[in-house]
């Protein structure tokens, strides 16, 4: 499977982030590392920190960017034949879109990136539909805020 490294890493990563919410229990202060896309660091991640900052003002975050999809994109070429000619490659989200933007090719990106898009770029449905699981592994059903 070519998930299952990725899945185990994202796993491990959330243990980290668990025992650092764990620690933080008895601490007012630290660092906590989040594994994350860039999509979900620009839309959800700041809500989500701006809240728990009322309960942890002294706490420090560091943004674990994954460095994009190229697995996922490259299993859409492979199933429907298709061979595109890469000459330029980043892993920048912005970057990408700038790149368009200068008319320099053009890019498969997250829909969640492109809800609010500072460039002057055209956004459209592929004719094939791309899915992109993203999860949360626990510990235990002890952790859940709500049973």
């Amino acid at each position: 499977m070519k998930l299952l490294p990725y899945t185990k890493n994202i796993v491990a990563e959330f243990e980290k982030l668990q025992m650092a919410v764990d620690d933080l229990n008895g601490l007012q202060s630290g660092l906590i590392r989040i594994g994350t896309f860039s999509s979900v660091a620009t839309h959800w991640l700041p809500n989500i920190i701006k809240e728990f900052q009322k309960d942890y003002p002294n706490v420090d975050y560091e943004l674990l960017l994954e460095k994009g999809a190229k697995a996922e994109i490259s299993e859409i070429f492979e199933r429907y034949r298709l061979t595109p000619k890469i000459h330029f490659t980043t892993w920048d989200d912005y970057a990408i879109m700038s790149m368009v933007e200068s008319g320099l090719g053009i890019s498969i990106l997250p829909q969640l990136i492109l809800k609010r898009v500072p460039y002057r770029i055209i956004a459209k449905e592929l004719d094939v539909p791309a899915y992109r699981n993203i999860g949360l592994a626990l510990r235990s059903k002890k952790m859940l805020p709500l049973q």
